[in-house]
This record gives C-alpha cells, structure tokens and sequence, in this order.
C-alpha cells in the first residue's frame, strides 16, 4: 500500500503535460497564490499548478518572470488580426467589444472562427442595430440619421428586437453608447435596460453626458444607476475617467454606494491621460467645450498627430476620422487606479498604424508605470483589476485564473522590464517585457516574438 500511495503522489511529476510554464511567480488573484511554481497545460486546459517539477512536449522556462493569468480586455474596439496582434504583445489573451457591441451578431463570431490569435467576443449592440433601423450614413458610430431625430415607435420596437436576437445568438450582453444619440430618449434605454434584466446580462454603457456641466456626470450616472434598479439588469459603465474627469472620485464614490445597496454596478478605466472618438460623432456638437473642458488645441487628428485650430476642426469634422481628446488629469487616471473595483480596459483600436497608445500598451502601462515606477497599487492588485475582475463580469469562471481546470490563457512577463512603448506620435508599437503569451494551451508570443501561422483563439458567448 505504501508503494502504491507513493506512486500516486508521483503521477503529476511523471505525466507528460502538453506544455509547461516552469520555475516562474504563478501569481493568482483569485486564491492569492503568489509563489514559485510549475504549470501543466494538456488541450488548451491547465491540469497541474505544482511546486515539483513537470515534465512536458513543450518547456518555457520562466523563471525569475511572473506567470499570470491572460489579461481580458472588456473594451477593446480593434477586432481584427492587425489589432489582436498589438493586444497579444500586451498580454491580453481575449478582446470583447462591449460598449459599441455588433449586430447582426452570428455573422461577426463566424467571421473570426479558426481565424484569430486571440479569443474574441462582444456585446448585441444598441449604437449597430439604431443605425442599421434608422439607416444612418455613419460606418462605426452614427453621424447623420440616427443622431438627429428621435426614433419612431415601430423603429424602437425593430430596434429592440435586432438587439434581442443578439443576445438570444450569444452575445455577451447589451452594448450601449448613449451619448452618441443625443436625442435618443430616456424611455428608449430604460427598454434595452429592461431586455438586460429580463436576459439576466449586463448592460455596457457610454453614458449620456460628460464632465460638470448639468446636465452631466452625475446626471448620466443617475440614469443607469437607475435603471438597472428598475429593471435588475447588471451595469457596467465604460471609461469612468472620461466621463468623469475632475469629478471622478464623486463618480467612484456612487458606484460603490450602488454596489452597497445590493446593486450589480461596475467600472473601469485605462491609464492614460486622453480618450480617443470620431470627430464627427454627437459628442462635438455644439458645446462641447463646455462639456469636456478642453479647446481646440487639446484635440490631436490621428491623420496628421496634429492639434486642431478652429478652422481644421471645421474641417476635418466635415471630412470624419478619429481624434485624440486630451482632457483626463493624471491624478484622476492614478486614483482610478488606486480604487479596488476599478477594472481595467482599453478602449482601444488602431486603424493602419494610427490611433490611440492605448491600443498597444494598456496593460503593459499599468503594470510598468503604475506598478513598478509609481507603486501607485501592487502588483496582485493590478492582475486582478486585468484578469479575475473581467471574467467575474462575464461569468466566464474557466477564465481569469491560474489553476486547475482553468483555460490555459497564461501570460509570462518580467516585472523589472514590462512597459508600453506606444505613444501619442507613435501609437503602433509593441510593448516590451512580455515574451511568453499562451492561448488555450498554444504560445502565441514566443521569446517576445509573435509566432505566425497560429489561430487558438475561440469565440467567448454568454
């Protein structure tokens, strides 16, 4: 009995994994885990998180490197290899596109299947579906049709069913961007809160209004809060920084007094100190320097990486693209941060090189500036902001963990040398310090080096 017993305690030592991450910091949000130890990855699932050695087909060595969960991005708006090339070489090991969302949603998943590097998703979205019923000329966001009047009520009524029969083929939950619709009216959003409720999913929203100008911020907070009181639906509202600005740590403080009160309220932020949008979009309609607080010079035309003047705004606004909204103080991105139900996400895409830094270094930012440099939250903090936080919002338990039975999205960086690269002139650059990212069991950044020829990445659906 004895030599049986020690035989079984040897197994996990003697099978052979597919691959294995060794002599790394498994750090686990979740358990707390944060220790030396050997991952085992067999058909894109981890089976062994030990302290002995593990024998695989494949071995990256990872010692002195921390081996963390794959970092979920719930606000990533790049949706194609390009962009999930960039996401990879940040450790990011699923993109969602939650706010904006798609529609018609089967299509979209089946554009991607077997296609991917990295595992994909997104929201049935409210801004696709509005624009598709009220036939408006805008490709991403509205710009003409939807935004200028309100909806009738048989469109309201197609609208809805467009974004019910996303939701009944799998997407992720309802996408929505109030302030792109300026005229959209209250009862129409409390419709698509209620479908949430009735679908038990949560609701991602841009909320209506900006910054300290009633109606604002709180305003707009006060709105879905509300709603999702009414209706039940869970809420999560996108980019708190960006809508909050200088009132941030007020928006932060209603989130949690919801979450107190038996609310399902979340948030998230990235860690820059700009947003990004289309020119041409509802949110530069008149007034809008009020709103966000800025002038023309705080805005930077991704074209060109020049700042506008009143006559190029005019200008380009007639033309549409997108444009660099430099208006978020950096002690509002460090207390966002610093908040421990603030999620992170990027918000991020890059359209042929050009665009937004976000969309390369999000995650390498925070974990380079915020957490080695600044300290301004540690390091199982930030991993759990990245990784364990998102997938709890998605109910997606396989993901967002190091451990048994888990999916085998694993990203490995070094602590003293991950940053982000990208910047404002020069958005499409790769982040560093990143050299082993594992999708479903398959490497897909190998020796900081993107492997080609490989697509592990999956479909995520609710």
């Amino acid at each position: 009995m004895k030599a049986f017993l020690l035989l079984v305690a040897a197994l996990p030592a003697l099978a052979q994994y597919d691959l294995v991450i060794a002599n790394g910091r498994v750090i686990d949000p979740e358990s707390g885990l944060d220790a030396v130890r050997n991952v085992g990855v067999t058909g894109g699932k981890i089976k062994a998180v030990s302290a002995k050695p593990l024998k695989g087909k494949e071995t990256i060595d990872a010692k002195g490197m921390v081996v963390a969960p794959g970092f979920i991005d719930l606000h990533s708006h790049g949706q194609d290899d390009a962009n999930y090339r960039f996401k990879a070489r940040d450790g990011v090991t699923t993109a969602l596109e939650m706010e904006v969302g798609v529609w018609p949603v089967n299509p979209w998943y089946q554009a991607r299947e077997g296609k991917a590097l990295i595992n994909f998703g997104a929201t049935s979205g409210h801004i696709p579906a509005r624009m598709a019923v009220m036939k408006d000329t805008g490709t991403f966001l509205p710009r003409d049709n939807s935004v200028n009047r309100v909806s009738t009520a048989a469109e309201e009524r197609e609208i809805l069913a467009h974004v019910r029969e996303g939701l009944e083929q799998g997407a992720l939950g309802v996408g929505m961007g109030i302030a792109y619709f300026p005229k959209v009216t209250r009862e129409e959003i409390l419709g698509l809160f209620g479908l949430a409720g009735e679908k038990k999913t949560p609701v991602y929203v841009h909320m209506r209004n900006p910054g300290p100008v009633e109606p604002g911020v709180v305003d707009s907070m006060q709105e879905v809060i509300a709603d999702a009181a009414v209706t039940g639906a869970p809420l999560h509202i996108v980019h708190i920084t960006s809508m909050a600005f200088r009132q941030t740590k007020l928006a932060l403080e209603m989130v949690d007094g919801a979450g107190k009160r038996g609310l399902d309220v979340t948030t998230e932020c990235y860690p820059y100190t700009a947003g990004m949008t289309q020119l041409e979009s509802a949110i530069f309609d008149t007034g809008w320097q009020e709103r966000i607080g800025v002038s023309y010079g705080d805005l930077q035309w991704v074209a060109t990486g020049e700042r506008l003047t009143e006559a190029t705004f005019k200008k380009y606004r007639a033309e549409g693209g997108p444009v660099v909204i430099h208006s978020i103080p950096e002690d509002m991105v460090r207390l966002a941060l610093s908040h421990p139900g603030v999620m992170v996400a990027s918000d991020g895409w890059l359209v042929d090189g050009k665009g937004h830094p976000r969309a390369a270094g999000t995650y390498s930012r925070v974990l380079g500036r915020y957490v080695r440099e600044q300290k301004a939250l540690p390091m199982m903090e930030a991993l759990r902001r990245m990784t364990l936080l998102p997938a709890n919002r998605l109910g997606v338990p396989s993901k967002g963990r190091i451990k048994v039975g888990a999916d085998a999205d694993i990203t490995v960086f070094d602590p003293e040398k991950v940053a982000d690269q990208a910047t404002y002139d020069t958005p499409s650059k790769y982040a560093e310090g990143i050299p082993y990212v594992v999708v479903n069991g398959v490497p897909v950044v190998s020796g900081g080096q993107l492997r080609t020829g490989v697509f592990p990445g999956r479909g995520v659906r609710r």
